[in-house]
């Protein structure tokens, strides 16, 4: 396979990008020298296509990709985002809040860049919408920022259609993140045929599935304390979590099949997907272990057959329970 993808806006990126995400304390306590040494060995094998986010341990998560910025910085195409405020407690609790207005797009950016210690990014992403604020305004103070050369491309997360097609009218979108995986299809219906339409490419974050190929949820008693982030979104709970449970055991029969790990073939199921529906995809799983980044990238090379795709394609529509528990904050509660 092709070990880069064109997204929207002629922004080329490695075919499996990184999420930083998973170096901060989201899913227990982190090493920053591990940490840094797992982002190193990524860029050597061709995951280029780093993640970041402001947001993410209160600014920590971009001062750490900063660190292999330094040596780097040519190497990387670099995303980070602005958007979501308020503290760690709210967000364990579901409850968020963001800013869209033109002055804080401007206020973020500098922060930002001031903390990856570079003078550009390659891709900036509104992580959620203001609600109160029209996304025009938000996506035109955006695009002054690709205009004073601060930024490249523009992207957005978790946005609806309608809301990518105003987006567009304004600025060249290179693309649109979401949460993709065969967990979590619900963009299929309207999010990711507008982005074929409009020629925006696609960002799956959680394409492993929020912890059901990474090993950390096999039952209930798993959601502990290591879990805050995930306790509470429909699909771990009650008997949507034992459904969902089950899809597993379908991966892992194609994987054993293929002589593939289950991560892989998730990921290589994402792929076809993509390609079946015409949207230029890069996603980004996120992973603390060195090794688990040189297993997510040998996915490229896990081909699947039409039944097993079918399969799999059958287990993906079983899946009980929405993704998040207040749907407003992703695109699926306001499509």
């Amino acid at each position: 396979m092709s070990e880069t993808v064109t997204l929207g806006d002629e922004l080329t990126v490695s075919a499996l990008g990184f999420g930083a995400m998973a170096l901060t304390p989201v899913y227990g306590e982190v090493d920053d020298d591990v940490s840094l040494a797992t982002l190193h060995h990524g860029v050597d094998l061709g995951v280029t296509f780093i993640d970041t986010a402001n947001v993410y341990g209160g600014g920590a998560n971009e001062r750490l990709i900063a660190r292999l910025l330094a040596d780097r910085r040519d190497e990387v195409t670099l995303a980070t985002k602005f958007g979501i405020t308020g503290i760690p407690a709210d967000r364990a609790t579901g409850k968020f809040s963001a800013r869209g207005d033109a002055p804080y797009v401007r206020q973020s950016i500098d922060e930002s860049l001031t903390r990856l210690n570079t003078d550009v990014v390659d891709l900036y992403y509104m992580h959620r919408r203001d609600l109160t604020v029209p996304i025009e305004e938000t996506v035109g103070a955006m695009a002054e920022l690709v205009a004073a050369g601060k930024v490249r491309h523009l992207g957005l997360s978790e946005v609806t259609a309608d809301e990518l097609r105003a987006a567009v009218a304004v600025h060249p979108i290179a693309a649109v993140q979401s949460e993709w995986s065969i967990w979590s299809r619900d963009v299929e219906a309207n999010v990711v045929p507008a982005a074929a339409e409009l020629g925006v490419g696609f960002v799956p974050y959680s394409p492993l599935g929020r912890g059901f190929l990474t090993g950390t949820v096999r039952s209930a008693a798993d959601l502990g304390s290591e879990s805050d982030f995930r306790r509470g979104m429909p699909r771990f709970s009650g008997g949507a979590l034992e459904a969902n449970l089950a899809v597993v055991d379908v991966i892992r029969a194609v994987a054993d099949q293929r002589e593939a790990t289950p991560a892989q073939v998730a990921l290589a199921w994402l792929r076809y997907r993509a390609d079946e529906l015409g949207v230029a995809a890069a996603p980004i799983p996120g992973t603390r272990r060195a090794a688990r980044v040189e297993e997510n990238f040998d996915s490229l090379d896990v081909a699947l057959t039409d039944g097993q795709l079918a399969a799999l394609d059958a287990a993906g529509a079983a899946v009980s329970g929405h993704r998040f528990n207040d749907l407003t904050w992703v695109s699926a509660g306001r499509e």
